[in-house]
């Protein structure tokens, strides 16, 4: 497959926004989809804060900000992805969601075209069941926030083709990324070893072995973590998590996935995190 200089994404969410950030910083034209125009609108002016944070500590000039933004075109329409020769999928962790995504997107582009999901425990397989060239669907998943992390999983459904895997793998490295190849399993391999341990953390909370604010130094300093498991929880959203540990649960079959019940309880009271205000910390 030849070298790709634009795609699409679909979602202007934080992962969506911050996705579409990193192809255009690169280079690339990206066209930036979602359903409504707010969220376009939200997602770029997140985009434009991002870049005016990089600016402020110089990492990059103005002008490498004007060029990325020049870069990224906002729609609401589906048909804008129909000549691009990648789209990548970056919704909300939902499987209902995501696989209604990948059937919009294969029923508007080429048969040549890649579809990749943004997807952090869902199954690529399945999702590439969904589409008439299943060889051509793979998981690209970035991590939050895509601008500043360097991993990038590329996951292998079983029906994945290696010409597919080759060009994402190589894409992946021309953005800056540093990607590893994963096999298609719940959870892929970082959220599989991190969300389990995310949610230990809800449980010494809940039995009241200590405060949030000492669980979370406890394994800085223990562990030499940048962040807290709970203040990665925060970041994450609460509501992710929760979703991510069903989805283990729910595969495997094994007790060691269940959620615990006070990280369900704050979900269901709405504290998610960062980005309602309010999860584990007040924000």
């Amino acid at each position: 497959m030849s070298t790709i200089q634009s795609l699409g994404v679909v979602g202007a969410g934080i992962m969506g926004g911050g996705i579409a950030q990193v192809f255009a910083a690169a280079g690339l034209e990206v066209t930036l989809i979602d359903l409504h125009q707010a969220a376009l609108e939200k997602g770029l002016q997140s985009i434009t804060n991002s870049l005016d944070r990089l600016v402020k500590k110089e990492k990059i000039t103005p002008q490498d900000k004007f060029n990325t933004l020049a870069r990224i075109k906002q729609s609401t329409s589906y048909s804008d992805l129909k000549d691009l020769p990648l789209v990548i999928e970056a919704a909300t962790e939902n499987k209902e969601l995501k696989e209604k995504i990948i059937q919009l997107i294969s029923d508007v582009v080429s048969p040549n075209t890649i579809i990749a999901s943004n997807t952090s425990s869902l199954s690529v397989t399945e999702l590439a069941a969904l589409d008439q060239h299943p060889e051509r669907v793979i998981g690209m998943h970035f991590f939050n926030p895509p601008p500043l992390m360097a991993l990038v999983e590329i996951i292998r459904g079983l029906q994945t083709s290696d010409a597919t895997h080759e060009t994402i793998y190589q894409l992946a490295k021309q953005i800056g990324k540093e990607p590893i190849t994963v096999k298609n399993s719940p959870g892929f391999v970082v959220n599989r070893i991190l969300v389990p341990m995310i949610n230990e953390a809800f449980f010494v909370l809940a039995e009241g072995l200590a405060s949030p604010e000492d669980i979370d130094a406890g394994m800085k300093l223990g562990c030499n973590q940048p962040i807290g498991p709970l203040a990665l929880a925060d970041l994450i959203g609460l509501d992710t998590c929760l979703a991510v540990l069903e989805v283990y649960f729910n595969n495997f079959n094994d007790s060691k996935y269940r959620p615990c019940p006070l990280l369900r309880e704050m979900v269901a009271a709405g504290y998610l995190g960062r980005k309602s205000g309010r999860g584990v910390f007040q924000y």
